[in-house]
C-alpha cells in the first residue's frame, strides 16, 4: 500500500468536498453543505477521483488521474487508516470524529480508576474510536453489525500496531448485544455510540434513529459500572443537534450521580477557511 501521512479537507462548495487523503484528492458529495461557490476551481479540476451519483440514485467513483489504484493509507487525525473508493462514496475514514478520537484518548489517559478500563465501542464501524481507545490502554469491545466494516476496523489495527492489542471483534446487532452483556453482568467505564439514521443488524433487524435510540441507551446505562468515566454519542442526521442529543443522554443516565454533558459540532475547516459540518456530537464526563 502507498503510504502518505496526511489529510486535509482542500475546499467545500456546490453540495461537494474537496479532500486530500494521503497522496489523492478526492471529490465527493458533502450533503449537509450549503450551495455557495468553490473558492478554489484550479485544485477541483485537478482531483484524482470523483464520486458521481446517478438518476437512479446509485453511485460511482470515476478515476481521473489513471495509477489511482486502492487500497492505500493516510493519517487522520493521529490514526493510520486504509482508504478505499467504496461503492457508497464511502473511504472507510471519517475525519470529523478526530477531535473524538483524541478526546477518548485524554479521558483514559487521567482516568483515577488505577486498572485498565473497559470501553464499549457501538456501531464501530472501521475502528477510529476503537483504535483511539485501544492506544491508550484500554480494552475494548468493538461491535458493528458489518463484517466487512469489521474486516477492515481489524486492518486498520494492525496498520496502527495494535494488532494484538486487547480489542474483541463483534459482529452483531449492537442492541441485542447490549443487552446481552447486561444479562451476562458485564459492565464498561466508557462507551462510545455513532449511529447511523438507519441500518440493519446481521439477522435483517431493522434500525431507525429516531425511533431505536432510547432504548439503545437504555441497554447502554444497564452496562455502565458504577465508577464509569464516559459515554460518547454522536449522530449525523438532520434534526439531532446537541440539544438533542444531550438531552437523550441526560435521560439515559439520570440514575449516574455526577457528571457533566457537553456538546459540539463535528465539523472540519478547509484550507480556505469554511467550516464543513458532519454532525454532532453529545458527550457525558465525570
Amino acid at each position: 500500500m502507498d503510504h502518505a501521512p496526511s489529510y486535509e479537507l482542500i475546499d467545500i462548495g456546490e453540495e461537494r468536498r474537496l479532500e486530500r487523503f494521503g497522496r489523492w484528492s478526492l471529490d465527493r458529495p458533502a450533503p449537509t453543505e450549503g450551495g455557495f461557490a468553490r473558492r478554489d476551481p484550479a485544485a477541483w479540476a485537478d482531483a484524482d477521483a470523483r464520486f458521481e451519483l446517478g438518476d437512479d440514485g446509485s453511485g460511482r467513483w470515476l478515476t481521473i488521474a489513471p495509477d489511482v489504484e486502492t487500497p492505500w493509507t493516510a493519517l487522520v487525525g493521529g490514526l493510520e487508516f486504509e482508504i478505499r473508493l467504496a461503492r457508497s462514496g464511502q473511504l472507510g475514514c471519517f475525519p470529523e470524529q478526530a477531535s473524538t478520537w483524541f478526546w477518548i484518548a485524554e479521558r483514559i489517559a487521567r482516568s483515577a480508576l488505577g486498572r485498565t478500563l473497559e470501553v464499549l465501542d457501538l456501531f464501530a464501524h472501521t475502528g477510529g474510536s476503537t483504535l483511539a481507545a485501544a492506544r491508550a490502554g484500554a480494552r475494548v469491545v468493538h461491535v458493528d453489525s458489518a463484517r466487512p466494516a469489521l474486516a477492515w476496523a481489524r486492518r486498520n489495527a494492525g496498520l496502527n500496531g495494535l494488532a494484538v492489542a486487547p480489542i474483541r471483534w463483534i459482529a452483531d446487532d449492537v442492541t441485542s448485544f447490549t443487552r446481552r452483556e447486561a444479562r451476562r453482568g458485564r459492565r464498561y467505564d466508557g462507551i462510545v455510540l455513532d449511529p447511523p439514521s438507519f441500518g440493519h443488524g446481521p439477522s435483517g433487524q431493522p434500525w431507525q434513529l429516531a425511533r431505536d435510540l432510547p432504548g439503545l441507551l437504555e441497554a447502554c446505562a444497564a452496562v455502565l459500572a458504577d465508577d464509569a468515566g464516559f459515554v460518547v454519542l454522536s449522530a449525523h442526521t438532520p434534526g439531532f443537534d446537541g440539544d438533542r442529543l444531550g438531552s437523550f443522554l441526560a435521560d439515559a443516565l439520570g440514575g449516574f450521580p455526577g457528571g457533566a454533558i457537553e456538546t459540539d459540532r463535528l465539523e472540519i475547516e478547509s484550507r480556505s477557511g469554511r467550516q464543513l459540518g458532519l454532525g454532532t456530537v453529545a458527550r457525558w464526563d465525570r
